[in-house]
């Protein structure tokens, strides 16, 4: 596609509970915030930018003005672009807006900036004059679109137990999967949080207003502590059903960023030039109605197919996985065990902030093929309305001529 990611020059905040640090801070100046100080910190020149994106799913005060607002935040008033809004999708479809624009040379150096808040979700009303006694009809933009889908019929849980259902998908399972994954989180907190801090940036931590730091976000808020025998306490939140609170995530705040370009602007301002991030296709998927979990494996295999790689030539592989069952049948469709899969975690463990999610997980997969030696990445995940969305990427490392590892 010659659209590539500079190694380095993306970021992630840590991902803050819901009502945590992060509830009372509006998520576009949040994002502003730290996006130009991870940016500053990476050594790399705002004026560059000539293209940026934003991606946004629940609204805030001031996101009618959406990119403009954030890129004028940013000290770069004179850059423009769309506000992309696509639920869990959104850093994905982002990512390929922007590999499309560079590649068409219509943008020289994008600029993403993923945000989002679950805490605090606006309550939205909409007048109708001919409803009973002439009242509108008022949405609680989160809770409300988690628990129904207008199309489905049915909430987000459902999808789940239906898939789980589908396959055969065992409560116990799936709990095996929330223990493995918490597993794999711990690597990522080891010596200090080193792989974290390859790629986390700071929050500060203010009044509604920004007016006064009260303190700093350096790692993820939240996380519940997972063991066995905690697992196997809880009981479905369905009556009959088999997805329990521990085999699916949380509501989560927080924000992520990142630089698309050419080959050679990437060479050049690579926190690390011998590294390169190569974005190889996207692939986009819809399942049938209520089956949302098993969006991500054919829009995997549509990714890969515009690739031109097969499973069998994929070294690491992250998932959005808001249910443990996501990733039973992406490893049954695909035959890449789940246990191979997000190594240093993934959303069902440090939650889900909506569209910051996907790059995270994405930026993820980049450090853990550098780690590798190099090697052919995939991402894929779910969203709302039973869609998949996937990308490939592949990391060389010219430093080092070893093969990457299985």
């Amino acid at each position: 596609m010659n659209a590539f990611i500079p190694y380095g020059i993306y970021w992630s905040s840590p991902f803050a509970k819901w009502q945590g640090s992060l509830a009372n801070l509006n998520a576009l100046p949040l994002a502003a915030t730290v996006g130009k100080q991870a940016l500053a910190a990476r050594g790399y020149d705002l004026a560059a930018v000539d293209l940026a994106i934003l991606g946004i799913t629940n609204p805030q005060k001031g996101s009618f003005y959406g990119l403009p607002w954030v890129t004028g935040l940013m000290g770069i008033d004179r850059v423009a672009g769309p506000t992309v809004q696509q639920a869990c999708a959104t850093s994905v479809r982002a990512l390929q807006m922007a590999a499309q624009e560079v590649a068409c040379g219509t943008a020289t150096s994008a600029l993403l900036v993923m945000a989002d808040r679950q805490s605090n979700g606006p309550v939205v009303y909409y007048p109708d004059s001919s409803g009973t006694g002439g009242y509108g009809i008022t949405e609680h933009w989160v809770p409300d679109n988690m628990g129904h889908d207008p199309y489905a019929k049915n909430p987000m849980l459902q999808t789940g137990e239906n898939v789980a259902a589908r396959y055969g998908i065992t409560t116990e399972e799936q709990h095996a999967l929330k223990l493995h994954r918490y597993t794999q989180y711990q690597a990522a907190l080891a010596d200090d949080r080193a792989f974290q801090k390859r790629y986390m940036a700071d929050v500060p931590v203010t009044d509604s207003k920004f007016r006064k730091q009260t303190g700093t976000l350096s790692a993820d808020e939240g996380i519940f502590p997972t063991t066995a025998e905690g697992l196997a306490k809880l009981k479905p939140v369905k009556e009959g059903g088999t997805v329990t609170f521990g085999g699916q995530t949380h509501p989560a705040d927080g924000n992520a960023g990142a630089i698309v370009t050419t080959r050679e602007r990437a060479r050049a301002v690579a926190t690390d030039p011998g590294i390169e991030v190569e974005i190889l296709g996207f692939g986009m998927a819809r399942v049938e109605a209520g089956f949302m979990p098993m969006a991500p494996s054919p829009a995997a295999f549509n990714a890969l197919k515009q690739a031109g790689l097969s499973i069998a030539d994929v070294h690491a592989i992250k998932t959005h996985n808001p249910f443990a069952v996501n990733d039973i049948a992406l490893a049954r469709d695909t035959g890449f065990a789940w246990e191979r899969m997000n190594n240093y975690g993934s959303s069902i463990i440090w939650g889900h902030p909506q569209a910051p999610t996907g790059l995270r997980a994405i930026i993820e997969l980049i450090e853990e093929l550098v780690l590798r030696g190099g090697g052919a990445g995939l991402f894929t995940g779910c969203a709302a309305g039973d869609t998949g969305y996937a990308t490939v990427l592949r990391v060389t490392d010219s430093r080092t001529s070893t093969t990457p590892k299985a």
